[in-house]
């Protein structure tokens, strides 16, 4: 394992005993809106610290993006893009799942060198999965290879999505895409962190993906995944600026091109 992503997977660990130790005990919780629906514990924030202080103890020089660290993501773009080594972090993605006891929930943590993912871990605690890529180097759960499904036709696919919750003015044009997609998938589903979404079309759980109203820490570490397990991921013109864009699709590569034609007809 490439000595970066030996470091990553230490802090996702050390974060994820701290997901799982709040977990036992919600009612106590200590609970914040940040805007509408989308809420911030004080889990997020030891979380977050925890793989900050990882992270840190061994590469000082590095830059920080991080979900709860006031960044504010489209204002940071050319920054990060153009940044030697920054770590892209969201401690905690599926934070209302957490809150109400729903087991879907993970860490998330990428390297981005000059504005290229090399290094990813997205963890789930609850079922002790880790997924891991080094670029060039394909991508693991637990240490075993994982690849994308060998699905090829859009009807056979099982497609994963995400609700706008934050930008909910823009829920018609989600229902458009969202009907489309459900008249030729076998199935939709919709569990509520990105991250474990695209973990899953990495390792073939789903077909496909999409959403819009992203983060770059919802996106990054999970893009390498799919890219090394064999998979396309773009924006939903097909194009590579999907990180910082917030509109992201992702399929097995006969499927990716099906997504694309559906989602081109939203507007039609």
């Amino acid at each position: 394992m490439h000595p970066m992503l030996t470091v990553a997977v230490r802090a996702a660990r050390r974060a994820g005993r701290i997901i799982n130790r709040a977990s036992v005990d919600l009612d106590q919780l200590q609970i914040a809106r940040k805007q509408r629906n989308d809420f911030v514990t004080e889990v997020d924030h030891a979380s977050e610290q925890a793989i900050i202080e990882t992270l840190l103890g061994s590469y000082p020089d590095h830059a920080i993006l991080a979900e709860e660290s006031g960044h504010t993501a489209d204002k940071q773009s050319a920054a990060v893009q153009d940044a030697e080594n920054i770590w892209i972090i969201d401690p905690l993605d599926g934070t209302t799942n957490f809150i109400h006891g729903f087991p879907q929930y993970a860490i998330s943590i990428a390297l981005m060198q000059r504005g290229v993912v090399t290094q990813a871990v997205i963890y789930d605690p609850t079922r002790d999965e880790l997924f891991t890529a080094s670029k060039g180097r394909g991508a693991f759960l637990n240490d075993r290879r994982i690849r994308v499904s060998k699905r090829t036709k859009i009807d056979e696919a099982l497609v994963g999505t995400g609700f706008p919750y934050r930008q909910i003015d823009h829920i018609d044009d989600y229902l458009k895409m969202f009907k489309l997609v459900t008249e030729r998938a076998a199935a939709v589903r919709r569990p509520g962190a990105a991250a474990l979404d695209l973990a899953y079309v990495a390792c073939g759980r789903y077909d496909a993906f999409f959403e819009f109203g992203l983060a770059p820490w919802d996106i990054a570490a999970g893009s390498l995944l799919i890219s090394e397990a064999g998979g396309l991921i773009g924006n939903f013109s097909g194009e590579s600026d999907y990180i910082f864009s917030g509109q992201v699709v992702t399929a097995t590569p006969k499927i990716f091109v099906a997504m694309l034609g559906l989602l081109g007809k939203r507007s039609g």
